[in-house]
């Protein structure tokens, strides 16, 4: 049995940090032996005193009922949001119409021109293969109308995106004050964001394109400030050297080094919003969003997988030609835009003449009766009776049963201080005292809005999603990080279940266990579980290979390489992991209130269905709170990546 050494340097760091750590928890428990006493003789019980609350009912139906009854006379609507709505409108029109001008056959000539001026060949065969696939599955005019509103949102987005970090990576004073707000932003759920614009703009497509733009835009922000920080200094010093202004330093040296993450952020942004489609349906954003909602109505998996394979091909394409942009600079261009432009307009001009603009009636493939009646058979053989091991319906109600129920009974046992208490001396343990302060004024926060015990409601429901998302996807990372082979099988694999939109996942977990708390966490597990998967594989791949072949020069086997080696130098790697597994299970956690999740989802959706305002922001806000306790609690140490990132 082999003993692995670690350097007098590296040795010494450990036994630091659990000194840290031990005066930390001396500290807490002082604290806690003096207010836990007080705090009991002051305010018994284990929820929260109703003396610490503030309500924001009355004030806050106020506001609406004043939207409500000058949306149609204030100047504010009818001069600013009157027109922004007027020019989203005619901006997603414009790209439409131009979209069915061109048919089918032009979009997906352009498409491909376009990813074969990036990337070449191969990637320009796959984006036309989408595309008609796309036109295969019956869903050409759905798809224009989501590509239509993607590319203005995008585009919206990019602006708003980039000037905001435009000004964050010149200015410390800005990037500190828009800090919290991007986090404010990434955290909260994007269901939150579509009340408030509804009640401003109303259902349809406006209120669509610019609750996208607000959920898109942070990622553009922060790595456009990221890459302007992170421009060489050396350069930049020679170009003011040659006497150049401010100006013509942000043209010629800032913006062309911080090229990657430009292209990074665009890629993150498109990504964002296409998340979107299918949320941004419930308000009128139509395309192949609504298909996908219509379908988690009436629960049809068929209708639901015939919508949502278009949108993943479409996430896909995106994202491999954005990425691969993010690299043309050292790839010659064998596609001039003139050219790509010329063969565009032949090809549609060929299509009109021959009047097959629309895609063929004869070249569709109906996919959801196939996968309809191979659901039902699921459902009658799987759903319940199975032999030994029961059916999907009784490991739902043994796990909220055995699990869920505990958790949550367990939390909203506990007396309202020690979950603060408990909060504080995690954040700290692993963070800085600023760390823990966050954490338990957010925590504290949720006790204020009054939403103290749906909230402890959700928490349950996250802690059982990510227990579980991080014993499969921590060991599935580590398996992928050790076989070349399996992570070529994973690869095409965690690609759909990532790009797939949230509301897809919902329906087939409904037609297998119901509807309850255990759908909306196993929904929530299978979207939270590429992440964690890829974050982990990279991390042990990225381990120093010195380090790993000194474990094997000293006779150390897989299985003490793997625990002694890559798993401490890969804790960073893994953190993240835990902090993006977290974030991710939150955001599906929230959606499964559409499907019987209850807590603070069902509060967030009655308010967006009933357009109560109260309801509907209190239970976002604590959303948001919950969210950033959540992640100082899991992540204290550096700045975080973008979501999605």
């Amino acid at each position: 049995m082999a003993t692995l050494t670690v350097p007098a340097s590296k040795a010494g760091a450990p036994r630091v940090l659990k000194s840290r750590a031990a005066g930390k928890l001396l500290l807490l428990a002082l604290l806690a032996a003096v207010l836990a006493p007080w705090a009991a003789g002051h305010w018994p019980g284990a929820t929260w005193p109703h003396a610490l609350t503030v309500h924001l009912d009355k004030p806050l139906a106020a506001a609406s009922d004043w939207v409500m009854d000058n949306r149609d006379s204030h100047p504010l609507f009818l001069y600013f949001f009157g027109y922004v709505s007027n020019a989203v409108i005619w901006a997603v029109r414009v790209v439409y119409l131009t979209l069915l001008a061109a048919g089918w056959a032009g979009v997906t000539a352009f498409a491909a021109l376009l990813a074969w001026r990036v990337a070449g060949v191969r990637l320009a065969a796959g984006t036309a293969t989408a595309f008609l696939a796309c036109g295969a599955l019956g869903m050409w005019v759905p798809t224009m109308q989501t590509l239509a509103l993607m590319v203005v949102a995008v585009l919206a987005s990019v602006a708003v995106g980039a000037l905001l970090g435009l000004g964050a990576g010149l200015s410390d004073r800005l990037d500190r004050a828009l800090r919290p707000v991007l986090d404010t932003m990434q955290v909260l759920p994007a269901f939150a964001y579509l009340l408030p614009v509804v009640l401003v703009f109303g259902i349809g497509v406006p209120a669509a394109v610019l609750a996208t733009v607000v959920y898109a835009a942070p990622p553009m922000a922060r790595l456009t400030a990221l890459g302007l920080r992170r421009a060489d200094p050396e350069v930049l010093e020679a170009v003011e050297s040659l006497g150049a202004t401010r100006r013509q330093r942000l043209l010629t040296a800032r913006i062309p080094l911080a090229r990657k993450e430009l292209l990074l952020g665009l890629n993150q942004t498109i990504m964002m919003a296409l998340s979107m489609a299918v949320i941004a349906s419930v308000i009128g954003a139509g395309g192949l969003g609504d298909r996908v909602y219509q379908a988690l109505a009436s629960v049809d998996v068929g209708a639901a997988l015939a919508a949502g394979i278009p949108i993943v091909l479409l996430a896909v394409v995106l994202d491999r030609v954005t990425a691969a942009a993010g690299d043309g600079g050292t790839r010659p261009r064998t596609v001039g835009w003139p050219y790509a432009l010329a063969v565009t307009a032949a090809v549609a001009l060929a299509t009109r003449l021959l009047g097959a603009l629309d895609w063929p009636a004869g070249g569709t493939l109906d996919i959801a009766g196939p996968v309809n009646r191979a659901v039902d058979w699921m459902t009658a053989h799987l759903y319940s009776g199975v032999p030994v091991v029961g059916g999907t319906a009784d490991w739902a109600a043994h796990f909220t049963t055995w699990v869920l129920d505990p958790v949550r009974d367990g939390l909203q046992w506990l007396p309202w201080w020690s979950v603060l208490l408990i909060v504080a001396a995690l954040a700290w343990l692993i963070g800085t005292w600023r760390t823990a302060l966050t954490a338990v004024l957010a925590m504290a926060a949720i006790g204020v809005l009054g939403v103290w015990e749906p909230t402890l409601d959700t928490l349950s429901q996250v802690l059982a999603a990510v227990a579980v998302t991080l014993v499969l996807g921590f060991a599935t990372g580590i398996a992928a990080a050790r076989s070349d082979r399996v992570d070529r099988a994973l690869r095409p694999v965690l690609d759909v279940f990532q790009t797939m939109p949230q509301f897809v996942y919902l329906i087939p977990v409904v037609a297998l266990f119901g509807v309850g708390r255990a759908p909306a966490v196993a929904a929530a597990v299978v979207y939270a579980l590429p992440a964690v998967v890829r974050i982990t594989a990279q991390g042990l791949r990225q381990v120093d290979q010195a380090a790993l072949e000194s474990a094997r020069s000293l006779g150390a086997t897989g299985r003490q390489q793997l625990w002694q080696v890559q798993l401490p130098l890969a804790r960073r790697s893994l953190l993240l992991a835990v902090n993006q597994g977290v974030v991710l299970v939150l955001a599906v956690v929230i959606i499964g209130g559409l499907v019987g999740g209850g807590a603070l989802g069902y509060d967030v959706a009655f308010g967006l269905a009933q357009g109560d305002l109260a309801t509907g922001l209190v239970a976002g806000a604590a959303i948001v709170c919950l969210g950033l306790m959540l992640d100082r609690v899991t992540q204290p140490t550096g700045r975080r990546p973008g979501k999605g990132a």
